[in-house]
C-alpha cells in the first residue's frame, strides 16, 4: 500500500468524477479511491463529484465541472 506522497505533489489539485448509475465500476469503489486519495495528499485539495443517472459515461454537466477545475487550477495558454 502506498503511504502519503511528498513533495510539491502534495499538494496537487484532483477532481474524481463518478456517475451514480455506472454498471462497470460501481460507486462504492469511487468512494473508496477518494477516501484513499485523501490519505495520500492535501484532503482539502481532493473533489469527488457525482452525477446522477449517469452510466459508464460523461456528461455536458461533467465536462463543464472539469473546464472550470482546468480553467482554475492551470494557467492559461497564449
Amino acid at each position: 500500500s502506498q503511504g502519503p506522497i511528498s513533495g510539491v505533489n502534495k499538494d496537487i489539485a484532483v477532481l474524481q468524477c463518478h456517475g451514480d448509475c455506472d454498471p462497470l465500476v460501481p460507486i462504492m469503489f469511487g468512494s473508496l479511491t477518494v477516501e484513499k486519495l485523501k490519505t495520500m495528499i492535501n484532503p482539502a485539495n481532493v473533489t469527488f463529484k457525482t452525477y446522477s443517472g449517469m452510466m459508464h459515461s460523461s456528461s455536458l454537466e461533467e465536462m463543464m465541472d472539469v473546464k472550470q477545475f482546468i480553467d482554475k487550477h492551470l494557467p492559461p495558454v497564449d
